[in-house]
C-alpha cells in the first residue's frame, strides 16, 4: 500500500516526502479537532471498572 502511494505521488523524493508529511499532519489535525471530540461524548471517564 505504501509503495503504491509512493509511486502515485508526483515529483522527486523530497517533494513526495513533503506531501506525505502534510497529509499526515492533516489527518492528525482532523482526528484531534473533529473525531476525538465526537467520540468523547460516548466515553465516560468517570465510570471506571477497575477494583482496588
Amino acid at each position: 500500500m505504501y509503495g503504491a502511494l509512493w509511486r502515485v505521488l508526483p515529483g522527486p523524493w523530497w517533494v513526495r516526502t513533503l506531501i506525505l508529511l502534510v497529509l499526515a499532519a492533516a489527518v492528525l489535525a482532523a482526528l484531534a479537532f473533529w473525531v476525538f471530540p465526537w467520540v468523547d461524548q460516548f466515553i465516560s471517564l468517570q465510570e471506571v471498572t477497575v477494583d482496588e
